[in-house]
């Protein structure tokens, strides 16, 4: 193909997404775009560091599990972000108020989303790792958010929302939050580890079992036995 071909081409494409009609059903598409760019930027890192330090197997077992934590992480968020958006769309052309954003569109095109990307079991019954990661993540993001909106002036509790009672329970929630979450998990670790989520299981037991055993220096100090 010549270069005035492609330029041709680059013009027609670029009229097209710069058309206004044009803009709702292609923000579905960027949307899955990013959702794709996204998920394989923050897992593939993550993948890399716990496959390489915690996975045993050969170099091609390795890389095929980075990969598919990859695949998973990038498609299941491209996959979301495809279903929300195009959900809020349909709500917003076909809701009660044709071409309003409805109050609660986005939390009826996040709990679709939820249950058809992240909700599903795999043929043998079990949840994938990658979309627990996922999820927890997303849900201790929540409760903070809540925590937060829980002591805020106009949204909170009554008496609680107070400006004063707010910035006293804003200060303290942090802390009491931290010790808590740290002393649970800690002693879920100690009396029932095989509930906790595999790769912080795995961490947890480099730092604070395997630190009980070496037989020398060289296990003690630069190998972990």
């Amino acid at each position: 193909m010549s270069a005035a071909a492609l330029e041709s081409l680059k013009a027609v494409a670029e009229r097209i997404i710069l058309d206004p009609k044009y803009h709702d059903l292609l923000a579905v598409v960027k949307a899955a775009r990013n959702g794709a760019v996204y998920g394989t930027k923050v897992r593939f890192p993550h993948a890399l560091v716990m496959v390489v330090l915690f996975r045993s197997g050969t170099f091609r077992e390795k890389a095929w599990s980075i990969f598919s934590a990859t695949k998973t992480h990038a498609r299941n968020l491209a996959k979301f972000a495809t279903i929300y958006k195009l959900t809020c769309l349909l709500l917003r052309w076909y809701g009660a108020n044709p071409g309003k954003e409805g109050p609660y569109d986005s939390f009826i095109a996040g709990l679709l989303g939820g249950y058809v990307v992240f909700g599903q079991r795999s043929k043998r019954g079990k949840i994938s790792s990658v979309n627990q990661q996922i999820v927890i993540y997303v849900f201790a993001r929540v409760v903070l958010a809540l925590a937060r909106l829980a002591v805020k002036p106009g949204y909170g509790f009554p008496g609680v929302s107070e400006p004063q009672k707010s910035a006293a329970i804003s200060h303290y929630a942090w802390p009491v939050f931290a010790s808590v979450a740290w002393a649970s998990v800690m002693h879920i670790f100690k009396w029932h580890p095989a509930e906790l989520q595999p790769s912080l299981r795995s961490s947890m037991t480099y730092i604070y079992a395997n630190s009980d055993q070496w037989d020398g220096l060289r296990n003690f100090i630069w190998h972990n036995k």
